[in-house]
């Protein structure tokens, strides 16, 4: 390869966002760069992270545009036919059904790690995408017609656009000098697998309780990924726990709603840290996915955002192409900065004001919180808002 090998496009990280936006341009005849600081053996047999991605019917149509849908094992799929969340010791709760968007589920459930892998297998397909795994971006260095970047190993590559898939805690986004808004709530998200006595019924369940929050979603053979998010010091203890201790916590916590429950596999702990950044463009560069914006994943709306941003910038580039404007230029990335903003925002702001609402203790939030789930669940036009959110 030459010292200076010229890209139409260079992608920063290998994650599911990153290998899903090249497979989005490859078809288009584009030379794509991958860069990943992870060996290809990693990349390419990602470890199990313990998290479970709930898919919109949305996020679905993309993957199925793409023709990545189908590299996805129907074995590997639970769906999710109603959506529950409770507050505290209430048995009241806030509901969403599948005939509500009058669809037969309300959207599908993989484990993250298996997406990970099926992409890039499909990736791997694809001669003009190059991967430079155990690599990392030393400095970017934009100008008029391309952004140079020099990498770890002292090689210099070059590319019309540079996009960020790197993670809510973007490096990239940090040297090109974009800040975040940042929130961090002080807490930690266990996430595990467990199996348990009684069916699901292919409901996923959010219960808020006060000094913790649970949340399960259905699996297949009879099993659910459990979210347990609490402070720091508890989230410590737990991940401290036996199993036996584990799954008898875990069983009290869901007041017995699951009967018995046991624990498959490892717990995973995660900061509660959610992103935003000021802006998610710069000269040749772009965030897309986490990067752009780092949701809670209290209503499951990470992946499908960071999808519903690659597909943006990606039809972005498609009209660039077709009508014969640089797709690295300003306007273009400001097209596509304007239309993931009006997007993200409120959903981004909604989402922490919920989480905010539903994790404070103190009696005006407790009796708020009650009064929402009724005023949601009665109040057609604004029920059909959240509904809207899970199409």
């Amino acid at each position: 390869m030459k010292k200076n090998k010229i890209f139409d496009v260079i992608i920063i990280g290998a994650g599911p966002i990153g290998t899903t936006f090249a497979c989005s341009l490859a078809k288009n005849k584009l030379d794509i760069a991958i860069i990943d600081k992870l060996s290809e053996k990693k990349i390419k047999n990602p470890n199990v992270d313990g998290r479970e991605i709930a898919l919109t019917h949305q996020s679905v149509k993309i993957l199925k545009d793409l023709d990545l849908w189908k590299c996805i094992s129907n074995k590997s799929i639970s769906l999710i036919k109603e959506a529950r969340v409770l507050d505290g010791d209430s048995s009241y709760f806030l509901n969403f059904k599948h005939n509500e968007i009058e669809k037969d589920n309300l959207g599908y459930l993989i484990p993250n790690h298996i997406i990970k892998k099926k992409i890039y297998n499909e990736l791997t397909k694809f001669p003009n995408i190059k991967l430079f795994s155990k690599s990392e971006c030393l400095s970017i260095e934009p100008n008029t017609n391309y952004s140079t970047i020099t990498l770890s190993n002292g090689k210099k590559i070059k590319s019309s656009l540079v996009v960020a898939a790197d993670s809510r805690f973007s490096k990239m986004r940090k040297k090109m000098g974009i800040s975040a808004f940042i929130h961090d709530f002080n807490k930690n998200m266990i996430v595990c697998r467990m199996k348990h006595e009684k069916l699901h019924k292919n409901i996923a369940y959010e219960f808020f309780r006060y000094d913790q929050t649970q949340a399960s979603l259905p699996y297949i053979k009879n099993q659910s990924g459990i979210v347990t998010t609490a402070s720091k010091n508890f989230a410590l203890e737990l991940m401290a726990m036996n199993k036996k201790q584990f799954n008898k916590k875990m069983q009290i916590s869901f007041n017995n709603f699951f009967g018995k429950m046991k624990l498959s596999g490892k717990r995973y702990s995660y900061p509660m840290i959610t992103t935003y950044a000021k802006k998610f463009i710069s000269n040749r560069f772009a965030l897309i996915g986490d990067a752009a914006v780092g949701m809670h994943p209290v209503t499951a709306h990470g992946f499908n955002l960071g999808l519903k941003s690659l597909e943006i910038l990606s039809n972005q580039i498609k009209y660039s192409i077709k009508n014969k404007i640089d797709f690295g230029s300003p306007n273009i990335l400001k097209t596509y900065q304007k239309e993931l903003h009006r997007l993200a925002a409120p959903l981004y702001l909604t989402t922490n004001g919920i989480v905010g609402l539903y994790t404070s203790n103190v009696l005006p939030a407790k009796i708020t919180r009650q009064f929402f789930l009724r005023f949601v669940n009665t109040v057609r036009p604004v029920k059909q808002t959240f509904i809207n959110m899970l199409k």
